[in-house]
């Protein structure tokens, strides 16, 4: 008997229908090449499969909301936007780092690392919850769910220039509440 094989669109309107079979078959048919996509840019196996995993619980997370016309496209998208975070924020840490460490024989290493960006994190998340809930909400998605201003106001049922209004008050608020670490950085970079 022939079987017929899917094609990524028509698991993907599965998929949006909360079909979790048609989810594992994307899963499966894209993560190895997710992955040597991610691990071309970077050279870190952990990381490297955490952003490809990220991009999938990302893609479920959304599925009633995205609108993907080429998956192929869009995961491979999705993965270096996931790479270039974490690139940025190693960078990030590192500028932090050599900021504050005078001794040069200092190295860091991955341990180390993950330590500082859970705490940056955690004060993140500490001054998040200082704002209203509605700011947060909105930051949130915008931030940590990768949404567009637009797909926000229509899930919010809200308007855009709101959403932009709240966007802006949010990063003048963190920009406070980190301005050590922009010191820090304007000084590396001096």
């Amino acid at each position: 008997m022939l079987k017929l094989t899917r094609t990524d669109i028509q698991l993907w309107h599965a998929v949006r229908k909360d079909d979790e079979i048609a989810f594992n078959m994307l899963f499966d048919r894209y993560w190895v090449s997710l992955y040597k996509t991610a691990h071309y840019y970077l050279d870190d196996h952990e990381v490297c499969a955490e952003a490809v995993n990220d991009v999938f619980v990302s893609i479920w997370n959304r599925r009633k909301v995205l609108e993907i016309e080429s998956f192929f496209n869009f995961m491979q998208t999705s993965v270096r936007f996931q790479i270039y975070k974490r690139r940025k924020a190693v960078k990030l840490d590192i500028v932090f780092n050599d900021s504050l460490v005078a001794d040069n024989s200092y190295q860091l290493n991955e341990g180390e690392v993950r330590i500082q960006q859970t705490e940056i994190n955690n004060q993140l998340n500490g001054h998040l919850d200082k704002l209203p809930k509605r700011c947060q909400e909105i930051f949130e998605l915008s931030r940590f769910d990768n949404l567009s201003n637009q797909e926000i106001a229509d899930r919010l049922q809200i308007s855009k220039r709101t959403v932009e209004n709240q966007l802006a008050l949010a990063v003048k608020h963190l920009k406070v509440c980190f301005k050590h670490i922009y010191f820090l950085i304007f000084i590396h970079l001096m």
